[in-house]
């Protein structure tokens, strides 16, 4: 009888993580499907004390049409940084209309041998169109592989989610792409600022032990990274 109800158990365990398995694509999407035509976000309501994981929406008389609209993208971005990159989002944040749709766009610009950091996006899978000049770009497996191309004007490439990826303009000219996310708000984390300008900061010796390096090394790189 004992074996019988452990047979019983475990044929329900292995049943319960079949249907788990089966159901996690649809668990980890990065945005939520949407179950109305639309849900444009209502930025008031946070002032309150309600907390969604998005946004609420708007009552259907109060949206209007520009809620769909942004001219946000139209202008270059300031590249006259130390990384000589700029990135200019049109994501849920900008763009309530976007609430729900599970897709959002940002316009990087870059200076001549501008970079735009490694980074990731823990929320989306990113395709870049390059709208003018040409780019170095890759990105970096779990495995430690590093995937690289060169990708001028007309073409596109594709950084998987949560990938460390990046790009840097090869010429002397400014270039420029679109980029493309499959979630109205894809999330960047910088790694360097990740690691180096967190606050409370990450300890020193957990970095220098971590790159092998001297923690005055450590020091000075986070000295040139200040927290946000």
């Amino acid at each position: 009888m004992a074996n019988k109800l452990a047979t019983s158990l475990l044929a329900a365990c292995f049943a319960a993580a079949v249907l788990l398995a089966l159901a996690a694509p649809a668990v980890l999407a990065g945005d939520p499907d949407m179950l109305q035509d639309i849900c444009v976000a209502d930025y008031k309501s946070l002032q309150g004390p309600l907390r969604l994981n998005g946004f609420p929406c708007k009552r259907p008389e109060n949206v209007t049409a520009n809620d769909f609209f942004s001219n946000v993208l139209a202008t270059p971005g300031n590249t006259g940084n130390a990384v000589g990159s700029a990135v200019t989002s049109a994501n849920v944040e900008k763009l309530p209309g976007l609430n729900t749709l599970g897709v959002s766009v940002s316009r990087i610009d870059y200076a001549p041998w501008g970079v735009n950091p490694p980074h990731i996006h823990p929320r989306a899978t990113e395709v870049i169109f390059v709208l003018q000049g040409s780019l170095d770009v890759g990105f970096v497996t779990t495995a430690n592989r590093l995937y690289a191309s060169t990708v001028c004007a007309g073409e596109v490439f594709v950084f998987p989610r949560g990938l460390v990826h990046y790009q840097r303009n090869n010429g002397g000219g400014p270039a420029a792409v679109l980029s493309a996310f499959d979630s109205q708000l894809p999330g960047t984390q910088p790694v360097a600022e990740a690691l180096f300008g967190a606050s409370p900061p990450v300890p020193t010796d957990v970095l220098a032990r971590s790159f092998q390096v001297d923690g005055g090394v450590v020091e000075a790189i986070k000295s040139k990274i200040p927290p946000k």
